[in-house]
């Protein structure tokens, strides 16, 4: 009877006290919740074991590369682009020549390439060969090299004396008479193959002058008029060459040119 007077004794305390039995129904239902989360056969230090490594693991387990930052590049700015503009990126494959204008800038159809005309122009500080004082001739800017080479030859032989016959057995010789100094430059001009008389001279090649050269002839005597300066043998008694700046009469020459020269 003393026991049930006891249970009685603290009920009846507990329901006079509304909020003591509001922390009391709390912690029962704690307890209830802590022990079905709480796996079987596990102690709750255990748990808290677990708890405490689950950090260190996730620092320890492997993570994927972050994607590298590609190193910048500097963009030059075009002519004609803003500053925003050169910074845009082109497309993939596109290649300088892709935008490279493929008609003329007038919008017209574009124009041939002029033909270079291989005579002489009027300009004769162009066209015409100089005789220096020294009795060398310079050859012309326009000069092909087949007239560059005459002025070259008839050079090395200037100042050679008159020899009657020379220049005809040999090229390289003592001398050479008017033929033959002639028949010496010609040859190296690409002309002839063997060296000519006077007379035969008087058909050789074309009627007419020349654009570059022309060769004028008589049964005595023979001379060359080169880009505009004369290559004559007579000349020696004057200045000791053979090259000439001013013309002799030629009414009674025979007047002939090389093909195409």
């Amino acid at each position: 009877m003393a026991h049930g007077r006891v249970r009685v004794g603290i009920l009846r305390g507990v329901r006079g006290r509304p909020r003591v039995v509001a922390a009391l129904c709390a912690l029962i239902v704690a307890a209830v919740v802590a022990a079905i989360a709480l796996p079987r056969g596990s102690d709750p230090d255990a748990a808290r074991s677990e708890r405490a490594a689950a950090p260190a693991a996730a620092a320890a387990a492997p993570q994927e590369p972050t994607p590298r930052r590609g190193r910048s590049q500097v963009v030059e700015p075009v002519a004609g682009e803003g500053g925003g503009e050169a910074a845009l990126p082109t497309e993939e494959g596109a290649s300088a020549g892709d935008s490279a204008p493929t008609e003329a800038a007038s919008g017209g159809k574009s124009e041939k390439a002029p033909k270079f005309d291989s005579g002489p122009t009027d300009d004769a500080g162009i066209s015409g060969a100089e005789v220096l004082k020294n009795g060398i001739a310079l050859p012309p800017i326009e000069a092909p090299e087949e007239v560059r080479n005459i002025v070259r030859a008839g050079n090395q032989i200037a100042r050679t004396p008159y020899l009657w016959g020379g220049g005809h057995g040999k090229w390289l010789d003592k001398g050479y008479d008017c033929s033959g100094s002639v028949s010496y430059a010609l040859a190296s001009g690409g002309f002839l193959n063997a060296p000519l008389a006077s007379g035969p001279l008087m058909k050789w090649g074309k009627p007419g002058k020349g654009k570059w050269v022309t060769i004028y002839s008589n049964p005595g005597h023979v001379f060359l008029v080169v880009a505009g300066v004369r290559f004559d043998t007579s000349g020696t008694k004057k200045d000791g060459s053979r090259w000439q700046a001013g013309m002799r009469p030629t009414s009674s020459y025979a007047v002939r040119h090389p093909p195409g020269f």
